[in-house]
């Protein structure tokens, strides 16, 4: 988006199709969002979220079909909108990030083609500015490069890693720009990483049967997953042990909400584990 300070009023070019249009056509929507970044020289690209690219179509249907970006805001509706995406139920960022990338990419596209505004325009929406949202944070770990923090920015609760460099073997900045979308949603069908000039032993389990269900784990053992491949790619020469305590802290001063969300992964894993071995040893029983 133009920054304030470069230009803060501006005429729109002329619109290349009616709102009608855009909504009813996903590529002529994204042809002119693209022309309309060009013209405006603003950078576009399309965010990913979740290893997926985001539908800006459909962010861009949903929020207009509310109102615009304005009244969304005004009605808290980023929670309902974020639904429609379907994201991992550990994204608990998802409106957030939802908002920013709408506010970027999508509100001067709002302007020209569903409210047909022309010119003068400001570069910003009037709610944009950061005072206005009050934010209260917590610090759960320190690291020699940054800290491990939890963030409430209004009505909602941001966790990540916000560090700064203090040496060459810190981390570059791009991993914590956006603070928001720093704890990446577990994926349970990610293989492990090999380390490099490692071999790792694989281990007989449950009688060397590779048939046998796996076993379920906790709702802890979900967000240490979840936590530990974000350190672990922030910071790849640190400890094991200081990854460990860290996020035992960080688990141990979340509430009882945010706690169960995990929990609830763990009781459906639970289930699963149940489910298979049932069916796994129903299997063994008829071939007796």
């Amino acid at each position: 988006m133009i920054q304030a300070s470069e230009k803060e009023n501006y005429n729109y070019p002329s619109p290349l199709a009616t709102h009608e249009e855009v909504i009813s056509q996903p590529q002529l929507f994204f042809d002119t969002l693209k022309s309309l970044h060009s013209m405006l020289g603003t950078k576009f690209t399309v965010p990913v979220i979740g290893r997926r690219e985001l539908d800006l179509h459909v962010l861009y249907v949903e929020v207009t079909k509310r109102g615009g970006y304005i009244k969304v805001v005004s009605e808290k509706k980023w929670r309902e909108i974020s639904s429609v995406f379907k994201f991992s139920v550990t994204a608990t960022s998802a409106s957030s990030v939802l908002k920013k990338h709408y506010l970027g990419l999508l509100y001067q596209y709002e302007q020209l083609y569903f409210f047909n505004v022309q010119s003068p325009v400001s570069s910003t929406p009037p709610d944009s500015s950061p005072l206005s949202i009050p934010a209260v944070g917590t610090i759960h770990g320190k690291f020699d490069c940054g800290y491990l923090v939890s963030v409430r920015l209004g009505q909602e609760l941001l966790s990540g890693v916000i560090y700064h460099p203090v040496d060459k073997q810190c981390p570059s900045s791009s991993p914590a720009d956006d603070l928001s979308m720093a704890i990446i949603p577990y994926d349970p069908n990610k293989q492990p990483r090999q380390v490099p000039g490692k071999r790792r032993r694989k281990r007989k389990r449950w009688g060397g049967d590779p048939s046998h269900p796996k076993p379920n784990r906790s709702g802890y053992n979900f967000y240490f997953s979840e936590k530990h491949s974000v350190l672990k790619s922030l910071y790849p020469n640190s400890r094991e042990r200081e990854f460990t305590k860290m996020i035992g802290e960080s688990w141990n001063n979340l509430n009882s909400e945010e706690r169960k969300v995990y929990q609830n992964i763990g009781e459906r894993d639970k289930e699963r584990y149940k489910r298979e071995l049932q069916e796994y040893n129903a299997k063994l029983a008829a071939m007796k």
